[in-house]
């Protein structure tokens, strides 16, 4: 739809607040940036933004003067309710009709050459990704960073709460939502409000999106209204995936790449679309809040200047190829880039996961005592008579989130997990000395068999590379590479919860996420076993009450089997030589 008042713009200029208007009346603001009088006097292929935080965010105002340099104009838009723009805010649903009248708006203006482009990340890549399923002839491809199918597997996992995402982000919005003055508070205490349904009244009322993630334990319409689960097969444009091994979305977007390299609408959009992934996380990126260091420190690892990409160039890699016509040579290469951890290499890759993993299971075993060190690992089975570990899972003492895909600019990463393996209620499983490498590239998943003497509760796995001791013979850091949880009840499935009965053995299957390490000459696997990961995750307070509005704390008694009836074992993806 064309603005029947289209501004008289003039080549280098900034427009600043231009409405665009929806198909229902409402106009969202968007300031326009246009390249100098140097690059000619258009029109030019666009790049769209559009936003939920501050469409003037410093980050993007930076990538943004490069792109009008290399000759885009660039459009970026508050979403509906946010900013300068009118409306009410209905999270994410709104982004699909919104998104689509932006995109057919765009494409008529008289700088706009008729080829448009998104960008942006987390909620912005959202914004990207749902309305392209309405294929606005103008809309010629999109690179979404660090976005999601939807957010049944974003704000809740298997059931389980990303609880820290949820009331971080809910929160972080609801003042400007709501009016309401800022109340001061204490966020790691804001994190332990019980019950959780109200746990946002400590700051603001509570949204109904977040009742939502709080009310919606399974997948259902609710979720489904906005998911990308069923809207594949709509997609006609080729997408660029971008994410990191330690995003707290890295997870949705392997299946973001597989939903659209198989069941996009056109071939165009399947055997073109691509998906980078970097030792990257939501915050410490190209894209993100900080960079990694010069030399490609991040946390507790460094992973050399090949770690460092300019994200600029990153994208116009790709417009200057979809919007541009420019034969950039990204059409002829494999779809997937990966950075291989530990060998610290890029690598290019065909599909995901990888066709010639050899899954390899290792065994957990144990002498009754794992917690600390005391567990190894091997490939072979379990003796028969091995004694399974104990453990005290206490909810008031929960495990806390220390690195892999926690969305903390501090604490998330490749971390040091020394602290954490000392507690009393972390089991830990450790391979010999590797005498030579083993790469593992893919999912990874655990499979423990456990009991408890509660009715409910969880279990969690972390996937870790010890390093090399030191020469006075301390045990070498051990970094956490990823890592999963299952809540009892929801072990057959979100769709079938069932108590457990406190005693009795049950099998759990645990998600752990997915990797690309080399595991070098002398290092080793380890496997980390416990009940808790907090405030990543929401607590399991063991009572068997309704999570959402549960008090009562109950001590769980967790035992892990590893004996040959019960080969409790962690599958790694393990690529050959």
């Amino acid at each position: 739809m064309t603005s029947q008042h289209e501004p008289l713009v003039e080549p280098g200029r900034l427009m600043i607040n231009i409405p665009v208007p929806m198909r229902d009346g409402v106009n969202l603001s968007a300031d326009i940036w246009l390249p100098a009088s140097s690059q000619g006097d258009g029109p030019w292929p666009a790049l769209l933004l559009r936003t939920i935080y501050d469409n003037q965010e410093p980050r993007y105002m930076g990538w943004t003067r490069k792109f009008i340099e290399r000759g885009y104009s660039v459009v970026v838009q508050d979403c509906r309710g946010r900013g300068d723009s009118g409306g009410e805010w209905d999270p994410y649903v709104c982004e699909l009709n919104d998104g689509y009248d932006t995109h057919e708006w765009v494409g008529q203006q008289s700088w706009c050459d008729g080829n448009v482009g998104t960008f942006g990340l987390s909620y912005p890549g959202f914004t990207q990704t749902l309305p392209a399923s309405l294929r606005s002839k103008y809309l010629k491809a999109v690179a979404p960073i660090a976005s999601q199918q939807d957010n049944y597997g974003h704000h809740r996992v298997n059931g389980v709460i990303h609880h820290s995402v949820s009331l971080t982000f809910l929160n972080m919005l609801g003042h400007s939502m709501q009016s309401e003055s800022l109340k001061h508070y204490d966020q790691q205490e804001f994190f332990k409000t019980l019950p959780i349904d109200t746990a946002m009244e400590v700051v603001t009322r509570t949204h109904p999106y977040y009742k939502g993630v709080i009310d919606h334990e399974q997948y259902d319409d609710w979720w489904d209204s906005y998911s990308l689960r069923n809207k594949y097969s709509e997609m006609a444009v080729p997408s660029l995936f971008i994410t990191g091994w330690f995003d707290s979305l890295s997870h949705e977007n392997f299946k973001l790449f597989n939903g659209w390299t198989t069941q996009a609408r056109t071939e165009d959009a399947r055997k073109k679309t691509k998906l980078i992934v970097g030792p990257w996380s939501h915050q410490v990126s190209p894209w993100g809040r900080e960079p990694m260091g010069e030399n490609g420190e991040y946390q507790d690892r460094t992973f050399g200047r090949q770690g460092l990409w300019d994200i600029v160039d990153m994208h116009t890699h790709w417009y200057d190829q979809r919007l541009k016509g420019i034969d950039t040579g990204i059409d002829d290469e494999p779809p997937i880039k990966l950075f291989v951890m530990g060998q610290n290499e890029w690598r290019y890759e065909n599909e995901w996961p990888l066709a010639r993993t050899e899954w390899t299971k290792y065994y957990l075993h144990g002498t009754g005592d794992s917690a600390g060190t005391g567990g190894w690992l091997s490939t072979d089975l379990a003796a028969i008579d091995e004694t399974a570990d104990r453990f005290t899972y206490d909810p008031a003492d929960p495990v806390p989130s220390w690195g892999a895909q926690y969305q903390s600019l501090d604490l998330c990463g490749p971390r040091d997990r020394t602290a954490i393996e000392q507690r009393a209620d972390v089991l830990t499983f450790t391979s010999a000395v590797l005498t030579q490498a083993v790469e593992v590239t893919g999912p990874v998943t655990a499979t423990i068999w456990a009991s408890s003497d509660t009715l409910d509760t969880d279990f969690t796995a972390a996937l870790v590379d010890v390093e090399p001791a030191a020469e006075d013979g301390e045990e070498g850091r051990p970094i956490i590479l990823c890592e999963g949880i299952v809540r009892a009840r929801f072990r057959n499935g979100t769709d079938n919860p069932e108590m457990m009965a406190p005693g009795e053995i049950y099998e759990f299957d645990i998600d752990m996420w997915d990797t690309s390490n080399l595991f070098e000459e002398g290092h080793r696997i380890r496997v980390e076993i416990s009940s808790s990961n907090f405030p990543r995750y929401n607590r399991n307070l063991n009572s068997g009450n309704p999570i959402a509005t549960d008090t009562e704390i109950t001590v769980a008694n967790q035992q892990v089997y590893h004996d040959s009836l019960h080969p409790s074992h962690i599958t790694l993806p393990v690529i050959p030589g």
